[in-house]
Parts: structure tokens; C-alpha cells; sequence
């Protein structure tokens, strides 16, 4: 337990330093930080549902678009209205589950790497580039905060447990089925591999699945089209299942000179870094389950079309993609991994300004 209060520790003081900068940059701006923390983007969406609960629609002449607030999950708006319905209520209920994530992540990363790897797998995922979305109220420390105990409970052959989670983390976003995957293949891989036919690995598999399938139909029923309404909601946001062709032009694009701003960059760096990391990740003899988790996470990230920049946001939640960094930087000196997490934070810190105050762009 010490070892894990030092993990949130950790991520406590690089999170809260984040917030002190970005309110520091808001108010500098003329903003209001709380406003710019509790109430950006897909904030609002999450807000009005924990008010009025679902029905808004959004038209775009432009494009001909409409966008319904049925392509939001219903967990995380719920836990906002019982917290009282206000930016406040969505941020307290999004720094408590970034807490909790911060401590689900570190017990995997002890699983994997030890005490001292399990610290840095947590400080690593607390500087990524898009870091800044754990301090606002936005749906991705919650998901990580259902994944990583999930994938822990699995690890620990708690089915049971992983399987309640997983139906969590399948209402709480769409990649939620990250978690559903995970923890269904590898209760199968129990099953068939390991000559296992106990009850609750029978139920994690079967039950997973349950959260994010329930929604996914609810809206079809409520749109009138069972198995594909969900989905039809998806497309008027304008995001798809293309099999990667959106985001190779987009990177084709950048690549090949083309006019980029700063965000379009560095989510093609990300991109190729999730990569490369992802390939690291399959030769280190990295446990089942977690490989399964973060492919998957992959394969929506990579095959989605829409909201190109956003992608890095995304992946936040595969943090055991962090896996082989925090294994080498737990094999370096101390100082060494003080002085490049104190670095990365400062980047992160900078970048996070630039997201939220400069680029204006979605998240």
C-alpha cells in the first residue's frame, strides 16, 4: 500500500501542477479556468445530459449534419447528476476517477514491473501529450479507472470483479468494448486453454460484453433502428469504421508537406509512437489480457475516421502501451527517471495550454 499511496502521490502533484499552469493561462487569457476545465467541448454534451438527460440535437447547414447527444455513453453523465449536475459536480467526479485510475494503473504496472516500474508507469501516463484531459471532465479517467482494475481483477483471476467492470467501463464511452474484449478473451482463453470450467470465469465471459451492448441497442430502439442506430448516431458526428483510410490520408498529408497545425502534428507523432511502443510491447511477453486491451483500443484509434486530432485523446486510456518506457526507465538511475518525467511534465503542462486556450480545436 505505501508503494501505490506514493503512485498517486505522483500523479497527484504532476496533475495539480498542471491545473495551477492551465488556470494560471486561463486567467491570463481572460478566462474562467473553471469554465475551461469543467466546461469545454464534449463537457457541455456530458453536462446537458446530466440535466436534462438525453434528447439534444445539434444541425450543421454547412454539412448537413446532425449531431445527437445519444453518441454519449450514459455512465459518466449519471455519476455528474448525482454529484449535483454542475462543471464542479463534473470535474470532482472526474479527478476522483483519474485518482482511482492512478492507482488501478500502478497495480498493474507492479504486476508487470515491480513496485518501482508500477510508480513509473503511473508518473509516465500522468506527462503523455494529452494529459491535460485528466483534469478535465471528460470521460477517460473514468474509463481507465473501470480498464485498469479490470484488466488488474483479471490478472489476479478475480473474473467476477473483472466482468462487473467491464459492463461499467462498456456504458461509460464507445472503446469501452476495449475492456469487454479483453476480459471476454481471456475468460475464453481460460476456458479452452487452461481446461477451466468454473462459474465465474463462464460469467466473465459472457457478461463483459453486457454494458456497452445494452446501450448500443437502447439507442437503436430508441431511434428505430435496432441494430444499426447506434451507429447511424456515430455518423453524424462523422465518425466511422473505415479500416485506417481516413487517418493514412491525414498523415499522408503531413508527411508529404502538407499545411498542418501544431495539433495534426503531434497526433501523427503519437500515432507512430503508439506504434512502436504497441510492437515493443508484443515482444516484451506482455500478459494476454493486456495486449488484447490495448489492440484493441488500437484498431478503433487507427481504423476510426473523424476528429483526426482527438485520437491521441483516445489512446490515453491504453497506458500498458507505456509498458516497456516505464521498464526502462525503472532500470535506470533515479535521478535519470526524476529528471525526464520532471521534463516530459513541463511538455505536457505546455501543450495542454496550447489545446485548451491556443489551438481551440476539439478535443
Amino acid at each position: 500500500m505505501p508503494a501505490a499511496l506514493a503512485a498517486l502521490g505522483v500523479f497527484a502533484a504532476v496533475r495539480a501542477g498542471g491545473v495551477v499552469v492551465l488556470a494560471a493561462g486561463a486567467w491570463w487569457a481572460g478566462r474562467n479556468p473553471v469554465r475551461v476545465l469543467g466546461y469545454s467541448w464534449d463537457s457541455v454534451w456530458y453536462l446537458g445530459i446530466a440535466v436534462h438527460g438525453y434528447g439534444r440535437t445539434q444541425m450543421w447547414a454547412d454539412s448537413g449534419s446532425v449531431q445527437s447527444d445519444h453518441a454519449f455513453f450514459p455512465l459518466y453523465p449519471l455519476l455528474v447528476r448525482l454529484a449535483g449536475a454542475t462543471p464542479w459536480a463534473g470535474l470532482l467526479v472526474a479527478w476522483t476517477a483519474a485518482a482511482v485510475a492512478a492507482v488501478g494503473v500502478y497495480r498493474v504496472g507492479e504486476t508487470a514491473l515491480g513496485r518501482r516500474g508500477g510508480v513509473l508507469l503511473v508518473a509516465l501516463w500522468a506527462v503523455t501529450p494529452h494529459a491535460v484531459v485528466l483534469t478535465l471532465a471528460y470521460t477517460e479517467p473514468l474509463l481507465t479507472a473501470l480498464a485498469a482494475w479490470a484488466l488488474y481483477c483479471v490478472l489476479r483471476g478475480r473474473w467476477l470483479w473483472a466482468a462487473g467492470l467491464a459492463v461499467l467501463a462498456g456504458l461509460t464511452r464507445p472503446t469501452g468494448v476495449a475492456v469487454a474484449a479483453a476480459v471476454s478473451a481471456a475468460a475464453l482463453h481460460a476456458l479452452f486453454r487452461r481446461r477451466s470450467r468454473a462459474p465465474e470465469v463462464w460469467a466473465a465471459a459472457l457478461l463483459a460484453p453486457a454494458g456497452w451492448a445494452a446501450y448500443v441497442v437502447a439507442v437503436g430502439l430508441r431511434t428505430g433502428d435496432p441494430g444499426g442506430g447506434y451507429f447511424a448516431v456515430q455518423r453524424g458526428w462523422g465518425s466511422r469504421f473505415d479500416f485506417g483510410s481516413y487517418t493514412m490520408d491525414q498523415v499522408w498529408r503531413v508527411l508529404t508537406g502538407g499545411h498542418a497545425p501544431l495539433a495534426t502534428i503531434v497526433t501523427v507523432a503519437v500515432l507512430a509512437a503508439a506504434g512502436l511502443l504497441a510492437v515493443l510491447l508484443l515482444l516484451d511477453r506482455t500478459p494476454a489480457v493486456l495486449l488484447a486491451y490495448t489492440a484493441v483500443l488500437l484498431l478503433i484509434t487507427y481504423g476510426g475516421a473523424g476528429y483526426f486530432e482527438s485520437k491521441p485523446r483516445f489512446l490515453l486510456p491504453a497506458f500498458p502501451l507505456l509498458l516497456p518506457v516505464a521498464a526502462a526507465m525503472a532500470r535506470a538511475r533515479l535521478r535519470s527517471a526524476v529528471m525526464a518525467t520532471a521534463g516530459l511534465a513541463g511538455l505536457s503542462y505546455g501543450y495542454g495550454l496550447y489545446l485548451l486556450l491556443v489551438a481551440r480545436m476539439p478535443l
